[in-house]
C-alpha cells in the first residue's frame, strides 16, 4: 500500500507515549485567533483509479512537451525515450549507477560498459571513451583534470554556455591542484568566438564546451575548433 494510516490504538499509544491525553494539547502553543475554524472545504475522499483520473484532467491544463516545442534549455530538451529502456533498466545488472568495485558480481555492468565504450570511440574517432562515471559534472571535471596531467599545462577555458553546476564541479576539482578556470563569454547564447580567441595562450591545458548548450543552442563546433587549432 502507498499509504498506511495510524489505527486507533496506535494513536492512543503515541498519546501515552508523549504524555497527554488529546492531539489539540499539542497545539496549545498556536494563538486560537489564528487557528482553522470550521472543517476545510476539500472535495471527499476518491478511489485510486478516480484520484489518478482526477489528476490527469488537471494536468491537461498545462502546455506540455508533447504538444509544444521546448526552449527552455537547461536539460529541458525534448526527448524521446524507446519503450524498452524501461525494461531494461529493470534489470538487476543495471538497477543502480554505483560504479562496480567487484567484477564477480557485477559482470553485467561491465560487460555493458566495455561495449558502450567501445562502441562510442567507433562512432566518434576517439582514442578512448570512459563510461564508469558517478555523473556528467564529476566526468567532466576528471577529463579536465586528465588533460592537465597530460599536456602538463594549469589554465582551463570553460565556456559560459555550460551547465553552471558542471562549471561549478570544475571549479572545485581543480582549486584544489592549483589550476585556475576562466570563463569564455557568451553571444546570443552561444559561445563567444571572438572570447575565446582572446583567451588562448600557450598555458591554456584545456577548453571546455556543452553540445547542445545550456541554453539547448547547438554550438559551432567546428568554428570552435578551428579557433583553438
Amino acid at each position: 500500500m502507498r499509504y498506511i494510516p495510524t489505527t486507533e490504538k496506535e494513536k492512543k499509544d503515541i498519546l501515552k507515549f508523549l504524555g497527554i491525553s488529546r492531539f489539540e494539547e499539542l497545539i496549545d502553543c498556536i494563538p486560537p485567533e489564528i487557528r482553522l475554524k470550521g472543517e476545510v472545504k476539500v472535495p471527499g475522499p476518491l478511489s485510486e483509479i478516480e484520484l489518478l483520473k482526477d489528476l490527469g484532467e488537471l494536468a491537461k491544463k498545462n502546455a506540455d512537451m508533447n504538444d509544444y516545442s521546448v526552449f527552455l534549455g537547461g536539460g529541458s530538451y525534448d526527448h524521446f525515450v524507446p519503450v524498452i529502456i524501461q525494461s531494461i533498466i529493470s534489470r538487476s545488472e543495471f538497477l543502480t549507477a554505483y560504479t562496480p568495485y567487484q567484477a564477480e558480481i557485477s559482470q553485467g555492468t561491465l560487460q555493458t560498459i566495455y561495449e558502450y565504450q567501445s562502441l562510442i570511440c567507433e562512432l566518434t574517432g576517439m582514442d578512448i571513451s570512459n563510461a564508469s562515471m558517478y555523473d556528467g559534472a564529476s566526468a567532466l571535471a576528471e577529463a579536465v583534470l586528465m588533460a592537465c596531467r597530460v599536456n602538463g599545462k594549469d589554465k582551463v577555458l570553460v565556456s559560459s554556455t555550460v551547465n553552471p553546476n558542471y562549471r561549478d564541479v570544475i571549479s572545485t576539482y581543480c582549486s584544489g591542484v592549483g589550476i585556475s578556470v576562466e570563463t569564455i563569454p557568451s553571444a546570443e547564447g552561444c559561445t563567444d568566438n571572438d572570447g575565446l580567441k582572446n583567451r588562448l595562450s600557450d598555458k591554456i591545458c584545456c577548453a571546455v564546451f556543452q553540445y547542445p548548450n545550456f541554453f539547448g543552442i547547438i554550438e559551432d563546433i567546428e568554428k570552435i575548433s578551428e579557433t583553438i587549432f
